[in-house]
């Protein structure tokens, strides 16, 4: 089965979840990826890019992942 019929993996949609969330100040982010995703920070966020160019990732959230593309997009223009 290619990857495109595949769906998300938990671990995939536990990171879509936690960019769903809203987080209260400097660290508390960092903070939830190493406590419920187990990750260090730079390797979520490795996750994160990679999901936000899969097709999977916009089927399951579109909303979440329009967003997150836009910001990524905003910043690559910025530099």
């Amino acid at each position: 089965m290619d990857q495109e019929r595949q769906p998300l993996g938990e671990r995939e949609l536990r990171v879509l979840a936690l960019e769903r969330r809203g987080f209260p100040g400097a660290g508390a982010k960092e903070r939830a990826i190493r406590e419920e995703l187990g990750l260090a920070p730079v390797r979520y966020y490795q996750l994160l890019n990679a999901l936000l160019d899969d097709p999977r990732a916009l089927a399951a959230d579109p909303v979440t992942v329009n967003r997150l593309r836009r910001v990524r997009e905003a910043r690559r223009t910025e530099r």
